[in-house]
């Protein structure tokens, strides 16, 4: 792909700020537009940094807004998106479904529409990237890893949604030859995440002495991905993948709850000078939440072989850099935690 004009949506979001800064830096003739709601995951702060660059342009808008998204996809001509704005936690999914249905499923097929009627047929050098999850495939057991074939067995109804919203743009690439790339990955990790997920959560709990609240007997096991390096892969999926591809990416590195948190609180304790074993003394199990998968773990060799990723970085050294960054940024965690980076957008931009 070498468009200039690229819409990434979400990109006020977690992955998408670390995308959009790869992109502005490492492709400067790229123009880089980025749709985000502003929900309460979205921060502009992540994109303090590059916001005033020239071929960024930040657009205030949601997925699920029809004909605003017609509107910007006239005005600005997108020959190739980005998918990454989403619904993503599970545990919010559980107690509002109807929302992940509506941003992930119908938030994607207005994209998909407005991208179909803009382009018609004429799909040379065109790509539609959708940017989903390994939660689609369900349950492992102990043993085996999920592939680009495995079949979809959703559980909660965020891997619903998003399992739905595959499947569309899989369907507008068969019933109307739309151009597209899917990529699933494993559970991100890095700096710059809101917190209600597992490790900046732990973090500010730790730096507040809250409990750590682990899910039944901490046992899940979960494949972990270094933000990064996910938007390396990105970078390399959108650039080289084949349309009508799939593209699993996983961090080859498989751990269960319990003995990443342990793992978390010793590293925490030796960066805080706590005496070791301070901060475990915090970890609670409480209650399973319904439809928990037991395990998920991803094969990326199709993605290490054809197109040449593989992480940089190992899991003990992403989550001490994370932390790190947690630690010198408290400011950042304060300010999401309160609420205040909301204000943000309004003294920026209104």
């Amino acid at each position: 792909m070498n468009n200039k004009n690229i819409l990434i949506t979400g990109g006020a979001g977690f992955i998408g700020s670390h995308v959009i800064r790869r992109f502005l830096i490492k492709y400067p003739e790229y123009h880089i537009y980025n749709l985000d709601a502003l929900t309460y995951a979205g921060n502009l702060e992540n994109l303090k940094d590059i916001e005033s660059n020239e071929n960024y342009t930040f657009l205030h808008g949601d997925i699920t807004d029809e004909e605003y998204i017609n509107s910007i996809f006239k005005k600005y001509q997108f020959k190739n998106v980005i998918h990454l704005a989403a619904e993503s936690h599970v545990d919010r999914s559980i107690t509002d479904p109807l929302a992940f249905a509506k941003t992930n499923i119908l938030g994607t097929m207005i994209l998909l529409n407005a991208f179909k009627a803009l382009w018609d047929t004429n799909w040379e050098g065109k790509r539609f990237y959708h940017v989903s999850t390994d939660e689609v495939y369900g349950s492992l057991g102990e043993t085996g890893l999920f592939k680009e074939n495995t079949s979809y067995d959703p559980n909660s109804p965020y891997s619903a949604s998003k399992a739905s919203s595959d499947h569309f743009v899989r369907a507008y690439g068969e019933t109307y030859g739309l151009p597209y790339v899917i990529s699933n990955c494993s559970n991100n990790y890095g700096a710059q995440q809101f917190p209600e997920k597992l490790i900046p959560l732990f973090i500010n709990n730790v730096l507040n002495d809250k409990a750590l609240p682990v899910y039944g007997d901490g046992n899940y096991t979960r494949d972990w991905l270094y933000v990064m390096d996910h938007a390396i892969a990105i970078d390399l999926v959108y650039h080289k993948g084949v349309n009508a591809e799939t593209y699993n990416i996983g961090g080859f590195n498989e751990w269960k709850n319990i003995d990443l948190v342990k793992l978390l609180c010793q590293q925490l304790d030796a960066k805080l000078g706590r005496e070791e074993g301070t901060s475990e003394q915090l970890i609670k199990y409480v209650k399973d939440r319904p439809g928990h998968d037991l395990r998920y773990a991803i094969d990326a060799s199709k993605i290490n072989t054809e197109l040449g990723w593989s992480p940089t970085v190992t899991f003990e050294q992403g989550l001490s850099e994370t932390i790190d960054w947690y630690l010198n940024n408290e400011d950042w965690l304060n300010n999401v935690t309160s609420g205040n980076y909301q204000n943000y957008y309004k003294k920026q931009y209104q």
